[in-house]
Order: structure tokens, then C-alpha cells, then sequence
């Protein structure tokens, strides 16, 4: 693993990966290499995913989830200013099976070659979050308290109810997707950073994976970047609901760093099942937190509370507010299934091609 020390404490940098649909049918758009050739800014910023479908926008660096947010609105702006209609969502509502063209280049040809069909259902978008951390000590800590309360964002987040053009059953379909893939789950609780260095160089020895960006764990630490990095949330159009989870994942990762959170450390099946519920459930999940079964919105009390205690990042206060209403509104999988059951399945595209072209947010 790169000997990169963690040294930039707290900052946020947000990657989210987003649809690209054809403006009138909002059917999947194989166009992503057209769209690149077009803006102006630089691939840092806007790049290729995984699919031909499917671009991931980067924030960078940042002071803050609120700056970071722009930086992702400045980023969606520039590709609707060259024609190019984004969808936020954890999958595509219609899209049929099979309708997923790859990006043709090495890393994904070597992706492909190691799970075959898997990658040909349809494409999955997730919101991914890096926060900074000032030492390995830090991100130990970050790490092992992010395994047993990933689930609370990934609730917050969940918001792919509907694959294939019906109802999954699931607030996000997206997680049971990804899930089939080997270590899509909670990392092991460790010790140590040698001993999380050891548990990554042991799946690379015995599997032959080039490096540890293929240990595809929920949360894993990011030495090249000196950061703690969250991976399954999903995608969202709404940029406040962004802003919400990475002031969230911000706040916590310094709660953990410094002890003010607690950590139970609980089996991997524990966590599994709480990972299930909050992909199955949503924001009315119940969640394995401190060793007991608790709904989600009382776990997100508990952590806003130790947040507002210490108040660290008043900068965040007003996207950390957008939570409440998140949850009112019955998280993102509830405002889509009101959306399609007053204007359907095609209402529901139309809905979520605008929240996400939206400047500003609203």
C-alpha cells in the first residue's frame, strides 16, 4: 500500500456517479465519451465511470461538504451546458436487463474479466465520500466506528426502489447489486493500521488483485489520499441531500476520530443484517448500533446530538439541517415512490432529470 501519511484533517471530497439519458425518453444514454470531448473541464473533475452510461463527478478537495457541493454544481452545470442529461439514482427505474455498455478500457476489461455477467445487468451509481484525517491512529478509529454505523448513512442515502420498471421491495435496489461482488461488505474490526495493512495485503496475496483499490470494501481507508472513504450510499439528483450526507460523514469521522461516538464492535453477520435493513428499509430501518437493534432515526438523534455538542463545523450547519427533512419526506426511496404514484414510472424520470440539472438547488 502507498506510504502516503494522513495529514489533511477533516476535509471532504465527494465523487458521485451519475446516469447519462437521452433528454426525451430518459432511457439510458450510451454517450459519456461524447460528453467528455465537449467540457471544458479537466478529467479530475468530470471523468469516465464504469459504464458508457455513466459519468462520476469529483469535487476535490475541500474545506467543507458545502464547498464541496459546489464544486459538484459547478461540474453537473458544465454538462448540461453541452447537452448532456444527468440522472442521480442508485439505478436507473426502467432500464432493461442487460442494457449496461462498458467503458472500453484496461481497468474496466480487467473488472469485467473478474466477474463476467455481473457487470452486464444495468449500471449501479453510488455517492462516494472521502474525509480527511490528521494520523493512522485517527484512521483506525474513523474506520472501525464507520463498520458498525455505515448502515445510518446508507439509510439515509437509499434511494433505488425501482429496477427494471417495477418496485424492487427495496429501498435500494442498488445495494443488493453491488452485494453479489466479492468483499462488498463491512471490513474486518482491527487494531492497528499495520493490522489493517495486513488484512488488505492478504487479499491482494491470495487473489493476485493489482492493488488494494480492488478491495471493494463499504468503507475502507484511502492512504493514497490520507482519507476514510464511504462507498455505499447511493447516487442522489437532489444536491442537498449531498451536502446532508457529507457534512454527516464529516462530522461523525471527527466524532470517531476522537472518541466522542461509541463503537461496539459486532460481528460481521450482525452487520450484514443491519446493512440489509437499512438497504431494505430505508429510514424506517432498525439498525445494530452499540450492540441493540434501534429505528434509524434514533441512532441519527443520538449522533446529531454529539455532533451539536461539539459543533466543529458550523460551516455545515445548514446542510446537516436538510437530514430532518430527508426523513420527514420518507428519505429519498419514499419521495420517489410519491413521485411515481402520482405521476408514474416516466413522471418519476422526468422528476429526477430535473432535481438533478437543478442551479442552484432549491
Amino acid at each position: 500500500m502507498p506510504d502516503t501519511p494522513f495529514r489533511h484533517p477533516f476535509t471532504v471530497g465527494i465523487e458521485e456517479e451519475l446516469l447519462l439519458v437521452d433528454p426525451g425518453s430518459f432511457a439510458l444514454s450510451a454517450s459519456a465519451e461524447e460528453i467528455l470531448d465537449r467540457v471544458s473541464l479537466g478529467r479530475d473533475l468530470i471523468d469516465h465511470e464504469l459504464y458508457a452510461g455513466q459519468l462520476e463527478l469529483r469535487s476535490g478537495r475541500q474545506t467543507s461538504a458545502t464547498h464541496a457541493v459546489e464544486a459538484l454544481q459547478t461540474a453537473r452545470a458544465e454538462i448540461g451546458r453541452v447537452g448532456g442529461q444527468l440522472l442521480g439514482v442508485g439505478v436507473h427505474p426502467t432500464s432493461r436487463f442487460g442494457d449496461a455498455v462498458l467503458v472500453e478500457e484496461d481497468r474496466y476489461r480487467y473488472a469485467s474479466s473478474l466477474f463476467g455477467g455481473l457487470m452486464h445487468r444495468t449500471p449501479e451509481s453510488a455517492l462516494h465520500v472521502h474525509v480527511g484525517l490528521p494520523d493512522e491512529r485517527s484512521a483506525v478509529r474513523t474506520l472501525n466506528g464507520f463498520r458498525e454505523y455505515l448502515p445510518l448513512l446508507s439509510g439515509l442515502a437509499a434511494g433505488s426502489p425501482y429496477w427494471f420498471g417495477s418496485d424492487s421491495g427495496l429501498a435500494s435496489s442498488r445495494a443488493s447489486l453491488v452485494s453479489a461482488y466479492p468483499t462488498r461488505c463491512a471490513p474486518p474490526h482491527v487494531s492497528s493500521y499495520a493490522a489493517y495493512e495486513e488484512a488488505v495485503e492478504g487479499i491482494l496475496g491470495s487473489t493476485g488483485l493489482p492493488d488494494y483499490t480492488y478491495v471493494y470494501w463499504d468503507v475502507r481507508l484511502h492512504p493514497r489520499y490520507g482519507t476514510v472513504e464511504l462507498r455505499e450510499m447511493d447516487a442522489q439528483a437532489d444536491l442537498r441531500a449531498v451536502a446532508a450526507l457529507a457534512a454527516l460523514a464529516r462530522g461523525m469521522a471527527a466524532a470517531f476520530a476522537e472518541g466522542r461516538l461509541p463503537v461496539t464492535p459486532q460481528a460481521g453477520d450482525v452487520l450484514a443484517w443491519s446493512g440489509f435493513r437499512a438497504a431494505r428499509d430505508g429510514v424506517d430501518a432498525e439498525l445494530s448500533v452499540a450492540g441493540r437493534r434501534q429505528p434509524l432515526v434514533e441512532v441519527l438523534d443520538g449522533v446529531l446530538g454529539v455532533l451539536r455538542q461539539s459543533h466543529e463545523f458550523p460551516e455545515d450547519d445548514e446542510a446537516l439541517a436538510e437530514l430532518a427533512r430527508l426523513v420527514e419526506a420518507g428519505g429519498t426511496a419514499g419521495r420517489q415512490r410519491a413521485t411515481a404514484g402520482r405521476l408514474g414510472l416516466r413522471g418519476l424520470l422526468a422528476e429526477l432529470a430535473d432535481l438533478t440539472a437543478r442551479q442552484p438547488p432549491t
